[in-house]
């Protein structure tokens, strides 16, 4: 189990802040690197999880904030964004676009801003659970909390 003061834990706790973002990190004593770990951990619904879901768009990334609850279709996606193809990045891309592991990518503390999208099906959660930079941490937001604080565009992804 990461202690608090994990590096990634700390800089996305940081960006929080800076956002105003007033929802406390959790840091579990296991990993919760599904959704499905991760709402069993939190006692919500696997809807509610905001999985944060990087993809080589073209060979840029993109980062894909969906409903614990959904597939991504990528063909969907990529003609939402003007991409020839979409499709799953191999955990060396997502670490090098975020700093961070598959499992536990937070939607912000990249090394540089990563275009999003945001699911819209996640708005019908009060709160909503996103990672905090490690597979052991998450944070609770909501739906226009995270579009405000990544940038990201809403979309249907499924």
């Amino acid at each position: 189990m990461p202690e608090k003061t994990h590096p990634n834990i700390e800089k996305v706790a940081a960006i929080l802040s800076e956002h105003g973002v007033s929802g406390e990190i959790v840091v579990f004593s296991e990993a919760t690197p599904t959704a499905a770990t991760a709402a069993a951990q939190l006692g919500c619904e696997v809807g509610a999880i905001a999985n944060s879901l990087v993809f080589d768009a073209d060979g840029e990334p993109l980062l894909v904030l969906t409903s614990g609850a959904h597939r991504v279709d990528t063909g969907l996606v990529a003609g939402k964004i003007g991409a020839a193809r979409v499709r799953r990045a191999a955990p060396e891309f997502v670490r090098a676009a975020t700093g961070q592991p598959i499992g536990g990518v937070a939607p912000v503390g990249h090394p540089a801003p990563i275009r999003t999208l945001v699911d819209t099906w996640l708005a019908r959660h009060e709160v909503v659970w996103a990672a905090a930079g490690h597979p052991h941490s998450v944070f609770p937001t909501s739906f226009g909390e995270l579009v405000r604080i990544t940038g990201g565009v809403p979309a249907e992804v499924e």
